[in-house]
């Protein structure tokens, strides 16, 4: 392997993040490791005990109502229609790229099988596509906002 090529590769590392690059050109390879300087003695810190937490059992059914309440006030401020949902956790994505259209507008219509959006999870940008024909009533999030699995999207009328 050409020596300027190594030369090339190491710089490269330097530059990256990477800890470690590997190239094979036929038979020949080479394998460069970034070294990390070792971190200094850390000091132990012991901390005095803590008070015991007051009794969980108290706290946990006030939780379970407002919880219950929250899924409701989800699809309860909602308009008419069917609910879109995330199938993951990602980021929104309303058209292919910043210079695009959206794929779909508040008061278009869809038909089954149409790309509604994008969702970004892992590198991997997944098509969301409408189950059913109808009316865009209203688009519930913002491009490039992280949603949640199973949290609200659209809401489309059938029709």
């Amino acid at each position: 392997m050409d020596l300027r090529k190594i030369k090339k590769l190491i710089e490269l590392l330097e530059e990256s993040e990477l800890a470690e690059i590997e190239i094979h050109e036929g038979e020949e390879s080479v394998r460069l490791i970034r070294s990390h300087p070792q971190p200094a003695a850390s000091q132990t810190w012991q901390l005095p005990p803590a008070a015991p937490a007051p009794a969980p059992a108290a706290a946990a059914p006030a939780a379970a109502p407002a919880a219950t309440a929250d899924a409701g006030a989800d699809t309860a401020d909602l308009p008419d229609g069917d609910v879109v949902r995330s199938p993951m956790v990602g980021t929104f994505y309303s058209a292919p790229n910043p210079d695009s259209d959206p794929f779909v507008k508040e008061g278009g219509t869809v038909s089954a099988g149409d790309t509604l959006c994008l969702v970004e999870a892992m590198k991997m940008f997944n098509q969301i596509e409408a189950e059913f024909s109808g009316k865009v009533v209203k688009i519930l999030v913002e491009d490039g906002q992280p949603v949640e699995f199973d949290e609200p999207l659209f809401v489309i009328k059938r029709g």
